[in-house]
């Protein structure tokens, strides 16, 4: 699977973005998928997750209400609509998908995309 993030930008504190993530490959609807975001000096953090065919979504408690991860296409495409951002949601923000049932918080994913970068200005 290779996955394709995209829509990052630059936003003012309290504004939106939504990313994309398109998947092509192997039938990436088969794959659960989520959101990983990394800031200079730390690790990559899990920020969302989706069940592979999307009843089912986990956030870190620093994004839930305002983050939402959804899926479309088939499940071939990953979203992840942001509001209300705060300068602390600056980071790089990665796409992963992971064969399996089971919906993990860390990093064991096995597909990860390049990254799109998200700046929030205060």
């Amino acid at each position: 699977v290779q996955l394709q993030a995209s829509g990052g930008g630059l936003v003012q504190a309290g504004g939106s973005l939504r990313l994309s993530c398109a998947a092509s490959g192997r039938t990436s609807s088969n794959y659960v998928m989520g959101w990983f975001r990394q800031t200079p000096g730390k690790e990559r953090e899990f920020v969302a997750a989706i069940s592979r065919s999307g009843p089912y979504t986990y956030y870190a408690d620093s994004v839930k209400g305002r983050f939402t991860i959804s899926r479309a296409n088939a499940g071939n495409t990953l979203y992840l609509q942001m509001n209300s951002l705060k300068p602390e949601d600056t980071g790089v923000y990665y796409c992963a998908a992971r064969e399996s049932l089971v919906v993990v918080t860390t990093e064991r994913y096995d597909y990860w995309g390049q990254g799109t970068q998200v700046t929030v200005s205060s």
